[in-house]
């Protein structure tokens, strides 16, 4: 039997878990190549398997020179360390696999699992953190794999903790000596000890760069909000009247034939999210404007943002019970959004980058919609909510200007030929 017949019926023992017989036909592989990586890797995991750990440490590294760039030889060769009792030759041997791929994931959870085995707690858990971030979705990994994980989550949550405590009483002598706290540094605490992530601007048309990815904005630099939520009884009036006479709620999604749909297919032309349009993509719609006259006065004092195909769009937007709406991000970052909750009923939420809130009647939020967001209502009831966009304050009217004319000249770009 010639060599690569040898192979090929090793291989089909192996993958058939008939190991005993997989072994017989790799001995005969290496008969004929006695520097066959793959051999010599298969029989170092089948003498690993009958507790011969010092046999099984030659094969593998008689693999490794064969096959110098497989991370998977030096992670065995780690396994049969330690079944050796060499913790040290362990993690020498798992460095040598995260050498070849630093986010090699069996590798990454091995060398946690060794510095945990160690009583390196605090290491342990920088390691784990990185396999964290390596991982691809749990639904794509086998059993094992999960069970590991799981633990690393638990070792890096339960070292945040460790080091949370660590840091109290530094932090504490500083916040001693000022009068008001920072959400910004809580987010960047947090961040650091691996509870929260800090979420990008996105945009999927227009990023004006060295704009601040600010989640929410604080509502003391607008000193007009507190006016808009005194508006919310009477703008809530004119909505309930209109709701009441004519709703002419449109989907809020309406994506044509043949666009690539991702997060939006369930929402796609679904009366589940809504949209009554008092401005849309810049558009003054006459018709609503005069059902509520005084929301659409309200809306025409605020610093809305007009760019020409794009802006204002200022709509009551309806959420329909046990509806949510699915994370994603707005077009660009030159524009905030403001929400002025009307009707809301209990379990409503919206989520902005790594801060969820509650919905409340009548309080006011700004945020960066090109930061990942999603709503939901959890309720048995609809929620409504006044929807507008405003400039970004921290643009000047020049760039203002100029981005409109950006936006404009892209629109006339694609809209001939």
């Amino acid at each position: 039997m010639q060599l690569p017949e040898r192979v090929y019926a090793a291989q089909q023992a192996t993958q058939s878990g008939r190991m005993d017989e997989a072994a017989r036909l790799w001995s005969n592989v290496l008969e004929l190549a006695p520097d066959h990586a793959q051999a010599l890797f298969h029989l170092g995991q089948y003498r690993l398997l009958q507790k011969d750990a010092a046999a099984a440490i030659s094969l593998f590294e008689r693999a490794a020179k064969a096959d110098p760039k497989a991370p998977a030889i030096p992670l065995n060769l780690a396994f049969a360390q330690r079944a050796a009792g060499d913790s040290a030759a362990e993690l020498r041997a798992l460095d040598r696999a995260l050498a070849l791929d630093p986010y090699y994931l069996p590798a990454l959870l091995a060398k946690g699992a060794a510095l945990e085995r160690q009583d390196q707690m605090r290491q342990a858990a920088r390691v784990y953190r990185h396999a964290l971030a390596a991982a691809p979705p749990e639904e794509q990994l086998p059993p094992e794999l999960r069970k590991h994980l799981a633990n690393a989550r638990t070792a890096v949550n339960r070292n945040a903790e460790d080091l949370d405590r660590h840091l109290k009483p530094v932090l504490e002598a500083v916040r001693a000596r000022w009068s008001e706290g920072s959400a910004r540094f809580e987010n960047c605490k947090e961040a650091l000890l691996g509870r929260k992530k800090i979420y990008p601007q996105q945009p999927t048309t227009l990023n004006f760069p060295e704009l601040p990815a600010i989640q929410f904005y604080l509502e003391s630099d607008f000193a007009w909000l507190k006016n808009l939520e005194a508006e919310t009884d009477e703008i809530a009036t004119e909505l309930l009247q209109l709701v009441n006479a004519d709703p002419g709620f449109v989907p809020y999604v309406r994506y044509p034939p043949g666009v690539p749909l991702n997060q939006w297919a369930d929402l796609n032309h679904s009366p589940r999210w809504g949209a009554y349009f008092l401005w849309e993509d810049g558009n003054r719609q006459e018709k609503h404007c005069a059902e509520c006259p005084r929301t659409a006065k309200i809306v025409e004092r605020m610093p809305l943002a007009t760019i020409p195909g794009y802006a204002p769009a200022a709509f009551f937007s309806v959420l329909e019970p046990h509806t949510r709406i699915p994370p994603h991000t707005g077009v660009t970052n030159i524009r905030l959004i403001v929400h002025l909750p009307l009707v809301v009923p209990e379990e409503c939420y919206f989520r902005v980058g790594n801060e969820t809130r509650r919905v409340e009647r009548g309080r006011a939020w700004i945020f960066d919609d090109t930061i990942e967001h999603e709503a939901w209502n959890d309720s048995d009831k609809p929620r409504i909510i006044l929807i507008f966009d405003i400039w970004n304050p921290l643009l000047t009217p020049m760039e203002r200007e100029l981005a409109t004319a950006l936006l404009a000249g892209l629109e006339s770009y694609y809209s001939v030929g």
